[in-house]
């Protein structure tokens, strides 16, 4: 059972989960903003104001602490410079912002933008100083504002989406045009290759017609030699008789 288990279970295991955070933690001090999903955004937020509240102090344990969770001293370096140089010297907390995107297709997981917030703090006005018209108007306007920064969020990301689509769809065409050209160099090499064969072929068979022709040859000529020594016996036969004949006749 998991007692004394704090934060979300997000379907893994805790060390999955804390290498899951940690990752999330860089990525977000990396690009300033991050696309995940809510709970993931939820989950990683405390690690984020944890890091900052180290850098604001920065003193030598607080850096090290830093380093230990992102595992990265030269990002480490680059926050703690961005705290010194007052980044976030009007803020006790609230250092992220969650953007709600919608649901993402396929597993309909509710998907949001996590980016860290560098606008200085508006200080608020007191209650004397303003009337009481004013008062009841401004929540409304806040809200307006609020909107259209998210308005305004969400189209820099969508831009940035776009952007980056259209850069892999280049990418991908430029990767197909090459291939194309590899495999054409391919197919020219294995043409080349295969003529080679077939004219070694070739001549390996006329060599082998050259050689039969030879052999036919001398087996022809040898029959002949074989056949003229007989005739010369018989005529030497007949010589003889001829010979024998005249001495009877004598």
């Amino acid at each position: 059972m998991r007692h004394y288990k704090k934060g979300r279970k997000l379907g893994t295991d805790a060390s999955h989960t804390k290498a899951m955070k940690k990752n999330l933690a860089v990525a977000l001090f990396t690009n300033d903003r991050i696309k995940t999903t809510v709970t993931r955004a939820k989950e990683v937020r405390g690690t984020i104001d944890r890091i900052i509240t180290w850098a604001k102090k920065g003193d030598l344990h607080s850096r090290r602490l830093a380093i230990a969770a992102l595992g990265d001293k030269e990002l480490v370096r680059e926050v703690f410079e961005k705290a010194e140089q007052g980044m976030w010297a009007d803020r006790n907390g609230g250092y992220t912002r969650i953007l709600k995107l919608g649901p993402r297709k396929g597993d309909n997981a509710p998907m949001a933008i996590l980016e860290l917030v560098e606008e200085a703090v508006t200080p608020k006005a007191k209650a004397d100083d303003k009337p009481a018209k004013s008062s009841k108007k401004k929540p409304a306007a806040k809200k307006a504002a609020k909107t259209e920064d998210k308005k305004d969020d969400i189209e820099e990301f969508a831009e940035g989406e776009a952007d980056r689509i259209d850069a892999d769809a280049e990418t991908d065409v430029r990767e197909d045009a090459v291939e194309a050209e590899k495999a054409e160099d391919e197919a020219s090499i294995e043409e080349a290759v295969l003529e080679e064969q077939e004219a070694e072929v070739a001549k390996a068979e006329a060599e082998n017609i050259e050689k039969i022709k030879e052999e036919v040859a001398e087996e022809e000529k040898e029959l002949i030699d074989d056949v003229n020594p007989v005739a010369g016996d018989e005529a030497a036969f007949e010589e003889t008789v001829e010979e024998s004949e005249k001495h009877e006749a004598e």
